[in-house]
């Protein structure tokens, strides 16, 4: 009896407190669950988690989730469509199967997604099944371990994100730390040890069914084409469990990194160490290496390096800005990338009124200036006008005269104004402005 009501008060506490876990879900993280997570468990391990997984509302959470990010069909060939026609029966079989223990995953089709400079990048499509299954799993466990995250880890964790990150790295250049190690790990997410990962997940949790599901779930076979393998390392990219089992493996690195007194700020396999001089960056890039070394990883021997970002030349590049000579500037490869994106929506022969294809364009580049509307101005003038050019191309096109839309008459005769009268999103106007709101703020 005395038992019960320390835990009741102790729930108290998480009221307190509740944009802390107001991400979880309470169906499942009950106030006693959740005051048990604030003030500790017994052993620090958690049991009996694997009947919340299978539980009827869990996986029915956890579909609505599946069928909102949508997504390809994964080797069974079985649509988002397809397991929605029929979605109480299926889910009524996985929660059988679950209980019973006869779930076993199905092999991952991988296909090659295109990346910026002709390149391409490896994504795994689990089954919608096991999409379901994985989602329902990490609503269980996320909470346990999100509680031992460190604040300068940002990477696909709840109420966290890019620009979050981005305002701590400029809080820490503020304040002097220019000199920068900007760390790329070859390969991680391919690379990671399953048995030093399955060590990390067992410090925490204690649900043999659970520790059985997540180590069936890393040695899913992989199919691409006609070939067939079982991953010996890594942990699928597209998969629903990867971005917190990723977390989870380098939580050490954060723990390490901080405990030495390093500002470290990381987002996912991405990261970089904010130093006030020379010598303690390069001690900061001996500490990475020797942990990478000592966890089965690499650092990428061309993309590792230690300046200070305050000199031409030794800038650092941290999720699609790159930090140079007391600059905020759009790295190459994400202004080739929307550049990319405004060709795709501007090809001369498409066959639509100039302004169903400017409302079409704005949401994109008002989403692109909203993320990139820290960098230089001179960066928005010239996208602004190369947009414009591909409209006044469109134009000719359409009569009949094509070119590229760059003389003096095609400008009188179509100029800014125009598109902006056609709703045309202009980031360098709305640059200015913000940075009047915000002068006229201090």
């Amino acid at each position: 009896m005395s038992e019960s009501v320390a835990v009741s008060e102790k729930a108290k506490q998480t009221e307190d407190t509740p944009n802390q876990w107001e991400w979880v879900d309470r169906a499942i993280w009950t106030e006693r669950m959740l005051a048990a997570l604030g003030n500790g468990v017994k052993g620090s391990k958690w049991f009996s988690l694997i009947d919340k997984v299978y539980r009827h509302s869990t996986l029915q959470a956890a579909w609505q989730q599946v069928k909102a990010n949508k997504g390809a069909a994964g080797i069974d060939r079985q649509s988002i469509e397809g397991f929605a026609a029929n979605e109480l029966a299926y889910l009524s079989e996985l929660a059988k199967d679950l209980e019973q223990g006869n779930y076993h995953p199905q092999a991952v089709r991988r296909v090659e997604i295109p990346k910026a400079g002709g390149k391409t990048r490896p994504l795994g499509i689990p089954t919608v099944k096991d999409r379901v299954v994985q989602t329902a799993v990490k609503r269980v466990i996320e909470p346990i371990l999100e509680k031992e995250f460190l604040p300068m880890s940002y990477g696909f964790r709840p109420g966290r994100s890019c620009k979050d990150a981005l305002r701590e790295v400029n809080e820490h250049l503020k304040a002097g730390y220019t000199h920068v190690v900007d760390a790329d790990l070859k390969g991680y997410f391919d690379n990671i040890r399953h048995d030093l990962l399955m060590t990390r997940i067992k410090e925490h949790i204690s649900d043999g069914r659970l520790l059985g599901l997540l180590q069936s779930w890393l040695e899913q076979d992989i199919v691409k084409g006609l070939e067939r393998w079982t991953p010996t390392a890594g942990t699928p990219q597209g998969a629903v469990i990867s971005p917190l089992l990723a977390n989870l493996f380098l939580h050490p690195l954060d723990e390490k990194m901080t405990t030495l007194g390093y500002k470290m700020v990381r987002y996912a396999d991405d990261f970089v160490i904010l130093c006030p001089n020379a010598s303690q960056a390069q001690q900061a890039l001996e500490e990475v290496r020797a942990w990478v070394e000592e966890n089965g990883l690499t650092l990428h021997p061309d993309k590792t390096h230690v300046g200070d970002c305050l000199i031409q030349g030794q800038g650092f590049e941290f999720l699609g800005y790159r930090f140079e000579a007391g600059q905020r500037w759009v790295r190459q490869k994400s202004w080739q990338g929307f550049k990319d994106k405004v060709r795709e929506k501007t090809k001369r022969s498409r066959g639509e009124s100039l302004r169903s294809i400017i409302e079409d364009l704005s949401p994109m580049i008002r989403g692109w200036f909203g993320y990139f509307k820290h960098a230089r101005r001179s960066t928005f003038l010239m996208l602004d006008g190369f947009i414009r050019r591909r409209l006044r191309a469109i134009l000719r096109k359409q009569e009949k005269r094509p070119a590229k839309g760059r003389c003096r008459e095609d400008h009188r005769r179509w100029p800014n104004a125009y598109f902006a009268k056609l709703g045309l999103f202009t980031m360098a106007t709305a640059h200015q402005r913000a940075s009047q709101s915000r002068c006229g703020n201090h």
